[in-house]
This record gives structure tokens, sequence and C-alpha cells, in this order.
């Protein structure tokens, strides 16, 4: 019998198809809660007209569907967004660019940095020099303490830092840009070890949640002309790793200097694969 042909009667039915088939007594406990199986074109045969059908995927007879409180939470959370969606006329995505954010050009590094020094705001600009030497995913930047950067009070020429994702440790290099936008942040704000380096608020004790994070990023590209809705943090992460595989082409040095545990992982994140082919066919004149 093929899935195709199987079907689930009603317990209403049952004992007009036994009858039918000749006097089938049901199994012992009765046909209450039971769900019957038959062959549709036997089903048709013994009755001699078409019978109505449950779903194969239909409770049995005499009980309710039980759901788990995680499919309750799932069917809530969808009819919730259907509701977003019918109530909006559109759905949440529209007009969203969805997928991973290009890294930022050189220009535009340099365009960033000098808009915010001229602006004269020592916080941004660390941040912002510090996303782009240590291509630390956004949760990352944020969490970084003092002791992390500067412990002496100065910075260094080399960190190392845990990352949240995957609890590995992961080492980045500090340009000498970098270390001086960091030491005049730590001057002003009197920053000391044993504090996260960027705190949500002056004064606090908690470090900047990842969505102030995004927000200045998208200030920052917005300062220089860029759509922000195409960059955003990422794009920071990106930016260092990027020039040096297109420098180097060494997808190893930026497996580790990304943190990847598999050099897959690097492919796909630099898009690699569509970049090569474009070059490729760049060279190829018809």
């Amino acid at each position: 019998m093929t899935r195709t042909n199987r079907v689930r009667m009603d317990c209403a039915q049952v004992p007009e198809i036994l009858a039918g088939a000749g006097g089938f007594e049901p199994p012992h406990g009765g046909i209450k809660g039971r769900i019957w199986k038959f062959d549709r074109s036997k089903i048709n045969q013994l009755v001699g007209r078409p019978l109505q059908t449950l779903p194969l995927n239909s409770a049995p007879c005499g009980t309710q569907s039980r759901k788990s409180p995680a499919q309750t939470v799932r069917m809530s959370m969808e009819d919730q967004h259907d509701h977003v969606q019918e109530k909006n006329g559109q759905p949440w995505n529209k007009g969203k660019l969805i997928g991973p954010k290009p890294p930022l050009r050189p220009k535009h590094v340099w365009s960033i940095r000098t808009k915010l020094q001229a602006l004269g705001r020592t916080r941004d600009l660390a941040i912002f020099n510090l996303a782009i030497d240590s291509k630390l995913r956004g949760c990352d930047v944020v969490a970084l303490k003092v002791e992390d950067v500067a412990p002496h009070g100065y910075a260094l020429e080399r960190a190392t830092v845990r990352q949240r994702k995957t609890g590995r440790s992961v080492r980045f290099e500090l340009s000498e840009q970098t270390r001086q936008a960091v030491e005049d942040y730590l001057r002003a704000a009197n920053k000391k070890p044993g504090n996260f380096l960027f705190s949500a608020q002056p004064g606090s004790r908690r470090f900047m949640s990842t969505r102030q994070y995004a927000r200045l990023v998208a200030r920052w590209v917005t300062m220089i002309g860029l759509d922000p809705t195409l960059y955003g943090t990422h794009s920071l992460r990106r930016t260092k790793a990027t020039l040096i595989y297109r420098r180097t082409g060494n997808l190893r040095a930026v497996q580790l200097l990304l943190g990847h545990t598999k050099i897959e992982s690097t492919v796909r994140y630099l898009g690699v694969e569509v970049d090569d082919a474009l070059a490729i066919a760049e060279q190829v004149d018809v």
C-alpha cells in the first residue's frame, strides 16, 4: 500500500467499513482514540461511494491535538507576525537589504577618521580604529575591557581576546594611530583597568550595547555620504580582512585573524569565490 493511498478514517466511519469488509472486530479497547488506515480503493469498492476522510496529520478521533510549549510559542510568534504584516499591509523585510554587508574602502576609512578627528570625538575615533584593526565582531568590540588593550595605561601593539561566540582566543594588532586614539580616549574618559573600555553611558558600569554600536556605525557612514542600510558593524570587521586577502591571497592568515574554525567559513565570509570569478571575468575581453 503506497503512502498516497493510505487515509485516516473518523471513528464514526469505522463500523461502516467493518460491516462492509465482512464484520471484522475492532481490537481490544474499542475504536475510540485509534487511527484506522485503509486502502482508499478498497474503501470505495466496499462502501460504493467515496468516504469523507481526515488528513494524515489530523488527531485521533475522540482526542484533541496537543502541542508542546515550544510549538505554542512558535505559533503565537507566527500569529503575531501575521498580525503585524496584515496591519501594516507589507512584509517586515520590504525595502530592506538582507545579506552580508560589504567592507569599507580605504578612502571611506580615511574619510571617517578625518571627520571624527575634526569633530573631536575621541571615543568614536577609538571605537572605529579599534574595530578596524581588531576585526572583532560587534559583541566583542563593545565588551572589551581596559586591561585587554591597555593593562598598564598605554595601548599594546598586540592584544588577545576570547571571542564570545566561539569561546576561542584571537589575537590582533593595533596600529600606531589606533594606539594613539585609544590612549587619548583613556585619558579623556579616565578609564582604569577593570572598567569596560566603552561604557553605555558616562559613569556607567555596563558596557555599550550592540544596538548602540550599530547606531554609531550608521551615523559614521552617513557622515561621509554612504547609505546606512548598505553598511553595518560587520563592514568594519570585514574591511581589513578583505584588504589582506586581496593583497596577499593568504586565506589561512585571514582565517586566523578572524578567528574562524574552518577555512570554508572564511571563504564564505569574504565572498572569495564571487570576487575571484568577477576578477577573471573582467580580464576577458570579447
